[in-house]
């Protein structure tokens, strides 16, 4: 059975690893100001210059269950069934138009990631391997659908700039943040960002501190594959990162450029790494 695997643009993968997996994207629609682009469209400087020019973030519009139906039944064409991961419903409504899309379309299965990003990229390349491995269509919804609760899913923010553009932090905080240098950690926990921690200093040591307590913290990695991905980041940044995954003991490294999701909530300088905390154990 010839089984496609699909996403939304949130997903943060390379087009090399969407090649290599046979990845399917949708892409979500990005509004700057009153025009409007495909996901993808622009660079994440191009969102950061327009962010810094006008005061205003970008915005992005669900997708309707009529456009994800047309999607999935494309898809159909080529493929005996579909397996779309979707972005966490905890960020957006798009996730339920999708749900009732796949209600018209045979063989079509929705898994909420609860995640965003490569978070959302790993589950995908965990569904295309089931795939491979001749799993059935609703086995492997069923089984990408139990591993997302797995998914370490956390960034660095260097400046709170962005979140406060967003309302997501008072003019007050954000004065008090940049003072004394301070950088949160926000991580996905039922589905949706929250900030749970705070780094001071400059952001290679922050890396550092923020890599070696979030593998602390979230300490039964599948080492098989890790990804670093990244806003915008300083080689010294991603240097930390790096050794400290090297020294972790993983397999396989992805360094990957965030999209459109990531920039326009957090900025430039936001790097976060993404992996499975059950120990690779039990997946197939």
């Amino acid at each position: 059975m010839k089984i496609a695997i699909s996403v939304e643009s949130t997903h943060d993968l390379t087009k090399e690893l969407l090649d290599k997996y046979d990845i399917k994207v949708i892409p979500f629609n990005i509004v700057l100001g009153d025009k409007e682009y495909a996901d993808g469209q622009l660079s994440t400087q191009e969102i950061f210059d327009f962010v810094n020019k006008n005061g205003i973030l970008p915005k992005t519009t669900a997708l309707n269950s009529y456009t994800y139906q047309e999607y999935f039944e494309s898809l159909k064409k080529d493929y005996d069934a579909v397996i779309h991961i979707a972005l966490s419903s905890g960020i957006t409504s798009s996730t339920g138009n999708a749900i009732n899309a796949a209600k018209e379309v045979e063989n079509c299965f929705i898994v909420d990631s609860l995640s965003l990003s490569t978070g959302i990229g790993l589950l995908a390349i965990y569904a295309r391997e089931l795939a491979d491995k001749g799993f059935a269509p609703s086995e492997i919804a069923e089984k990408v659908s139990k591993r997302t609760s797995s998914v370490q899913a956390s960034f660095v923010i260097e400046r709170l700039d962005f979140l406060h553009k967003g309302g997501r932090c008072s003019s007050i905080a954000l004065l008090g943040a940049n003072i004394l240098k301070i950088r949160p950690r926000i991580v996905l926990k039922n589905g949706k960002m929250i900030s749970d921690k705070k780094y001071r200093g400059n952001m290679p040591s922050v890396i550092a501190k923020y890599c070696q307590e979030t593998l602390s913290e979230f300490n039964n990695p599948d080492l098989d594959k890790v990804c670093i991905t990244y806003s915008t980041a300083t080689e010294d940044m991603i240097s930390e990162a790096k050794n400290a995954l090297i020294n972790a003991g993983f397999k396989n490294i992805y360094e990957t450029h965030a999209g459109c999701t990531i920039a326009s909530h957090c900025g430039a300088n936001t790097l976060g790494i993404l992996y499975f905390n059950d120990g690779g154990k039990d997946i197939y």
